[in-house]
């Protein structure tokens, strides 16, 4: 074997074969596909910033709206997502209710759509009805009826503006209104959008609110999220630190001070009889425990002060 000579194609196999079984990795494989024709995509850990953004937007609207209707309204957050415009108007209804917002003061405008199974039933509170109809209605929204939905649709983009003013300081205006997704026309097809979707409750009437903002304006953002969101989620934990301290301030806890002797069988605790003595074999300078919900806290001994009795803490004790 050792005098063997090997052929040119035994030679071309052994080479070929530590191509195939080589760790390098290809890097087609690594390469991640570029759409040329979405340029303005943008982060994820954008995309998350704005979905607590929103979450905020969604306590505060469901606030307002309840005092503005004098009716209980929940506001969920469902979704926040990244489409293109085209595919944003296709999940629209038709018809409803579309308002073109402006962003001051940067280029470009963001679409507000409350859907028909949502304005309707509001109309009709606002108008002194209970909102409770139940008859679906499926049709165009007036003028008359426009305008008076423009009060709460100015509360609905001041806690719009208010949610943002985390990040940035836009000015939510009202350009036009629309009625039908397909004539919205101030963005192409392509553009994309972040999507913000929530869903509505009122009383027994329910719907979705869907927000477009194109990803270019939030895109111009990204130095701005990534310094104030930081900032605002540190003020945000010391904020949940000093609200948690406020609910548990009145809380009430049990305390005791246990002598921790030896154990005794329930039987000769049933023959004890008056005058017995139990020896504890607890030397009198040894401190005694002190606990807190069942739990050990402190070590110190027993005083009186005035006619009560009371706990002198001598130290702090620390559990594994």
């Amino acid at each position: 074997m050792a005098d063997r000579v090997l052929s040119q194609q035994e030679i071309d196999n052994v080479f070929k074969k530590v191509r195939d079984d080589g760790t390098e990795e290809d890097p087609l494989k690594s390469a991640q596909p570029y759409d040329f024709r979405r340029p303005d995509r943008i982060a994820k850990d954008q995309l998350r910033a704005i979905h607590l953004l929103h979450e905020n937007f969604a306590r505060n609207l469901a606030s307002s709206l309840s005092a503005y209707l004098r009716a209980y309204v929940a506001v969920n957050l469902v979704s926040v997502e990244q489409v293109s415009f085209v595919e944003f108007t296709q999940i629209l209804p038709s018809p409803t209710s579309l308002i073109a917002l402006g962003l001051k003061p940067y280029d470009g405008t963001a679409v507000l759509e409350i859907n028909p199974s949502l304005v309707f039933p509001i109309l009709e509170m606002l108008l002194g009805g209970a909102g409770t109809s139940g008859k679906k209605m499926e049709r165009e929204i007036t003028e008359i009826e426009q305008s008076i939905l423009d009060s709460m649709l100015r509360i609905i983009l001041n806690d719009l503006r208010t949610a943002w003013s985390a990040v940035a300081a836009i000015e939510f205006s009202i350009e036009a209104h629309e009625t039908e997704p397909q004539l919205l026309q101030f963005l192409a097809p392509t553009e994309a959008v972040v999507a913000i979707s929530m869903e509505v409750r009122i009383g027994d009437s329910s719907g979705m609110m869907n927000i477009g903002i194109p990803s270019i304006v939030v895109k111009m953002l990204r130095q701005k999220f990534d310094q104030q969101w930081s900032v605002r989620k540190t003020q945000a934990t010391e904020d949940e630190h000093a609200r948690m301290l406020r609910l548990i301030r009145p809380a009430i806890v049990r305390l005791d001070a246990r002598l921790q002797g030896p154990k005794l069988g329930v039987q000769a605790l049933l023959e004890l009889q008056e005058g017995d003595v139990l020896a504890f074999d607890y030397p009198v300078e040894r401190p005694i425990d002190f606990a807190v919900n069942g739990r050990l806290k402190y070590q110190g001994e027993v005083v009186v002060t005035g006619r009560k009795r009371a706990f002198h803490i001598h130290e702090l004790v620390t559990e594994p």
